[in-house]
């Protein structure tokens, strides 16, 4: 029988797996020029995102 993890671990690396993707991506635009400066709200604006759609796919999933 197959128990699928804790409710707090799995939204937790879903905001882990969103935020590292998103980041990734970032740091692929800035590498090839695209975005050279970067404000620190549009940062935090990008981490609350991940919060949000990592804690919105967790209660999806459920």
């Amino acid at each position: 029988m197959k128990q699928s993890p804790n409710f707090g671990i799995q939204i937790f690396l879903y905001i882990a797996g969103i935020l590292l993707v998103m980041l990734a991506i970032l740091l692929l635009f800035q590498a090839f020029g695209y975005l050279t400066n970067i404000p620190q709200s549009a940062i935090w604006a990008l981490v609350l995102l991940a919060i949000g759609t990592g804690i919105l796919a967790a209660l999806r999933s459920r």
